[in-house]
């Protein structure tokens, strides 16, 4: 069997030397080890602190992982702008990545046969469904700015992704709401009903958010003169409840919880020819302290639904993985032990012994993930006459008061909102704040 250059022995003299050597850096801690302090923060809404800790490459090993830590922690924060920055910083490195992919969606697995001294031996350029949620985050901030042609940028990146990933894998994540809410909400501000009815449709096609797309595929085939579709939204979602004469609508966008955390499951097998070690990673559920939140304006409430599974997605790329996971980490395997072998017979016991715990040791599950991202994303979307509305978020036992606001005819205010253990942050976006409203705990100074 011939091995790969990286587990080529080397001279006989110095092999268990340079093997103890390369112990001691390849055993280092893993990705959850190394950014326990920076998640800690952040779960504890010290997202100064996060957000320093994660865009340390020194602390991630990977500028990918700092670009998308640190721009979730500032999204959750209400930065917009260091926002944009972090999430800017990611997509420069993963852009050549993403235009192969994009011009061959079957290149994304070439590669995959690669065979390092263990998975996390490479660099990290994030999984294709983060990718995809790498440019729908950064069109969220985005539309937090107002943005809406770099919103438009991001979103058709995050579908392309998506796609490329799907077709890879030959699979159907039923992914992607997210980016498909925000881009129907930003046409339909931008007064283009059409391009907001393709985004609309895709979600109820994904079987997503039905609560929201059922009403405005209804509502734009109305205003769009599409008797077929409109008589089909109809049947199945009935006629939605008339709107109030020139409503404003409060829209909330929340990120619920943390998704799952990666962990490691192996496997070491003693032979008589030497150690063979296997690791592939594995999901852990984190539980959720709240499952959803419901927008409360005056009298009127309403309750968020998933437009965004992100657990559940993780899951699944991860199963779609890991038959080539499995087989990479069998290769490794036996060529570890062919180079235990081999210093077996230049330096008997204590050679074998240096192979074997060099096996052990080196063998790692590569458990690098978007930490941060939520469990899934959520929306709830009020419609209210024009005038004063006092609004507030409740999820659990918790209610974050927001305060009261001067809605315009036709406004849009925006709720970004994000679940931490049981904390509720909540940042508005438009709307304006009646003189001696409370201000929200997070836009304190």
């Amino acid at each position: 069997m011939k091995l790969p250059q990286q587990l080529r022995p080397v001279r006989p003299q110095r092999a268990p030397w340079l093997v103890i050597v390369c112990l001691g850096v390849l055993g280092c801690s893993s990705y959850n080890s190394k950014t326990s302090g920076a998640l800690s923060a952040y779960q504890s809404g010290r997202f100064g602190e996060a957000e320093k800790r994660f865009a340390d490459t020194d602390v991630t090993d990977s500028p990918f992982l700092s670009g998308v830590e640190a721009g979730t922690v500032a999204l959750t924060a209400g930065n917009w702008g260091a926002a944009v920055e972090h999430f800017t910083k990611a997509v420069r490195e993963v852009e050549e990545d993403e235009r192969q992919g994009l011009l061959d969606p079957g290149g994304l697995g070439r590669g995959l046969a690669s065979l390092a001294i263990n998975e996390g031996a490479k660099a990290y350029r994030g999984e294709g469904y983060e990718r995809a949620l790498l440019h729908a985050s950064l069109g969220l901030a985005y539309l937090a700015q107002g943005q809406l042609g770099d919103l438009f940028v991001e979103v058709q990146l995050a579908g392309d992704l998506l796609a490329a990933e799907e077709k890879l894998y030959e699979t159907d994540y039923r992914a992607g709401g997210l980016a498909h809410l925000v881009s129907a909400i930003a046409y339909e501000l931008r007064g283009e009903p059409d391009q907001a009815y393709i985004d609309w449709l895709a979600l109820e096609e994904k079987g997503l958010a039905a609560a929201l797309a059922g009403p405005s595929l209804v509502r734009l085939a109305r205003r769009l003169n599409r008797e077929d579709d409109l008589a089909r939204w109809l049947g199945a979602y009935g006629e939605p409840a008339a709107p109030p004469e020139d409503a404003a609508q409060v829209i909330l966008i929340a990120g619920i919880g943390l998704g799952p955390s990666k962990q490691e499951a192996r496997l070491d097998l003693p032979t008589g020819n030497g150690l063979l070690s296997w690791a592939i990673p594995r999901y852990e559920q984190r539980s959720q302290a709240i499952g959803g939140l419901e927008l409360r304006a005056g009298e009127l409430a309403a309750s968020t639904v998933v437009v965004e599974d992100v657990g559940r997605v993780a899951e699944k790329n991860l199963e779609d993985r890991i038959a080539l996971l499995t087989a990479r980490s069998t290769g490794r395997a036996f060529a570890k032990r062919e180079l235990s072998r081999s210093l077996e017979k230049e330096h008997g016991v204590a050679g074998a012994l240096v192979g074997n715990i060099f096996s052990f040791l080196t063998e790692r599950a590569d458990l690098r993930t978007w930490s941060t991202l939520p469990d899934s994303y959520q929306a709830a979307r009020i419609l209210l006459p024009p005038g004063p509305a006092t609004l507030s978020v409740a999820g659990g036992v918790n209610v974050e008061e927001l305060g009261s606001f001067e809605l315009t005819p036709g406004e849009t205010v925006f709720l970004l909102a994000r679940t931490l253990g049981g904390r509720i942050y909540v940042h508005v976006i438009g709307g304006a704040r009646v003189a001696g409203a409370d201000r929200l705990p997070s836009e304190t100074p």
